[in-house]
Parts: structure tokens; C-alpha cells; sequence
């Protein structure tokens, strides 16, 4: 069967990869930043994942409010890099995993999870600011996308990504196979982008968040958008998909942290969380 070896949870921003793509890696500004996913880089790598499943949002580039699904999971062979208006990035498409991805798709839907299926997919800045901090193309790490409806009324609850989050735990652990999957979920930390809060962030809210996450999944899973949104601002209502990451782990077991790190010198936020399922991590 397949092995579930642990979550990552991670912000996930336009300038991200656009300090990745400029080679700031280096600038004060940035290198506290890029190098707290070294340790994580190394423990893929040491844990031989293949395969990462990660929740995301997109943010109106492979979907549009015309047509924006609650749940949508991407079960394809290759996905290129989206265009988000500059021209695409200069990475080489992702591979998906057609297997799991079929196995995902009909265990969620036996739990009662109804799910838009793509067969195409793009990936915008909610999987592509963070993958190339994770692992280095040519991609060594098939993608399972499952996109998160964060933009548009009505959203699903914070309990409802946790479940989702249980649900896709329960299908890696039945999956036939040797895949060795880690689960990641992208977005937030405290963020608003728009009216007279432009530009808050909360530190103090963001590191408790970090605590809970890892310590008490519940109590974060019982709280409303409108908790999150006072707290972190309108658009950290996507720290809730990190729910869905920390769902698939409830049933891993005891959880060693890999990394832990927080960095908010802009106008986002940024949490990294690295969390091993200790029964399949092995020291380097």
C-alpha cells in the first residue's frame, strides 16, 4: 500500500516566485526566508517521497466565478505552469499521478465528497511559488492538485477541510502501490490585499496559528471564516486549507516536526510547517 510519510504546510504568494525567479535567494530581505525550506528539501529527499498531494487555491487562472467549483481535484498526466498575465515561468510541466489521482477521486466521492474531476489543469502561484523551494525540475515529485474553493460565497467550512483533509488520509492509507506521498496545503498566512486594511498581517495570530495546527487541529476546525478573517485579514481565510493537510495526518500516529518558521517582513504572513508521521521517518 501506499505510505503516508507527513504534511507540509506553507504559504504561497506572487512574490514568492517572483524572488525565486529574479535570484534573490541571497538578499537579506529573502535568505531567512528560502533557506527555512532546506531542511524540508532534505527530508523529501531522504524519505524518498514521489508523490505530493497538495491543496491549494487558484486564483482565477485555470478556473473563473463563472465556474468555480467547492473541491476539484486534477487527475493528469502533465500540467503546465499557468500563464497568470507575464508570460508562464520557465519550468518544465508537472507530472501528475494518474493512479492515485483516480483512487482519490473514487474514495472521496464513496465518503460523500463531490468533487469537480479535471483531466486538464494548469497550476498557478498556489502550487508553483512553492514547489521549486521544495524539489528541483526536472520534478522529481508527481503532483496530485486538489484546488479549494477560498474566493467566492459560498465557502466550505473549516470543519469541511478538515474532513476532506480525514478522507484523503483514509485513501492514500488503501492505496495499492508503493507511492511514498506526502500531503502539502498552500496559503495564507495573515493577509488582506484590498480597502483600508491593505497590507495588515498578525504575527501573534499567525504563530498561534502554527501552535494549534500541530498541537490542536479541533479547535481551529470549529472556528468560522469570520474568525479567521478578523483575526488575519479577508484573505487569510485560506489558512484553513492547512485543515486539510493536517486531516490527512490524524490518524498517522505521533507527528515529529521536520521545520517550523515564520518570516513577515511584507505584506503576507509566511509559515512553514514540516510534520514526519514517525512511524515511516527515518533519520538522515
Amino acid at each position: 500500500m501506499a505510505v503516508l510519510i507527513g504534511g507540509i504546510g506553507t504559504s504561497h504568494a506572487p512574490s514568492i516566485a517572483h524572488a525565486y525567479d529574479a535570484g534573490h535567494q541571497e538578499r537579506p530581505e529573502w535568505k531567512p526566508f528560502f533557506a527555512a525550506y532546506e531542511p524540508v528539501r532534505r527530508w523529501l529527499q531522504t524519505e524518498r517521497a514521489d508523490v505530493m498531494v497538495v491543496f491549494y487555491n487558484d486564483h482565477l487562472n485555470h478556473f473563473q466565478f463563472s465556474a468555480y467549483p467547492t473541491f476539484a481535484l486534477g487527475v493528469s498526466e502533465w500540467m503546465p505552469v499557468a500563464d497568470e498575465g507575464a508570460g508562464a515561468r520557465m519550468f518544465p510541466d508537472v507530472p501528475g499521478d494518474i493512479g492515485l489521482g483516480w483512487h482519490l477521486a473514487e474514495s472521496l466521492v464513496r465518503d460523500e465528497f463531490d468533487l469537480t474531476i479535471c483531466q486538464e489543469m494548469v497550476l498557478d502561484h498556489g502550487v508553483m511559488s512553492v514547489l521549486p523551494l521544495l524539489c528541483s525540475p526536472p520534478w522529481p515529485i508527481r503532483v496530485v492538485p486538489i484546488n479549494v474553493n477560498v474566493l467566492r460565497e459560498p465557502l466550505p467550512t473549516p470543519a469541511r477541510c478538515y474532513r476532506i483533509g480525514q478522507a484523503v488520509g483514509r485513501a492514500i492509507a488503501s492505496c495499492p502501490g508503493s507511492a511514498r506521498v506526502v500531503v502539502a496545503a498552500t496559503g495564507g498566512l495573515s493577509h488582506q490585499l484590498h480597502g483600508p486594511d491593505f497590507g495588515v498581517t498578525n504575527p501573534e495570530w499567525d504563530n498561534r496559528f502554527l501552535d494549534l495546527i500541530e498541537t490542536n487541529p479541533g479547535a481551529l476546525a470549529s472556528a468560522t471564516h469570520e474568525d479567521y478573517m478578523f483575526r488575519g485579514g479577508v484573505e487569510s481565510v485560506e489558512m484553513m486549507l492547512w485543515l486539510c493537510m493536517r486531516g490527512a495526518l490524524c490518524e498517522a500516529g505521533a507527528l515529529r516536526r521536520i521545520q517550523r518558521h515564520y518570516w513577515a517582513p511584507m505584506l503576507t504572513g509566511y509559515g512553514l510547517l514540516a510534520l514526519g508521521c514517525s512511524e515511516t521517518t527515518r533519520t538522515e
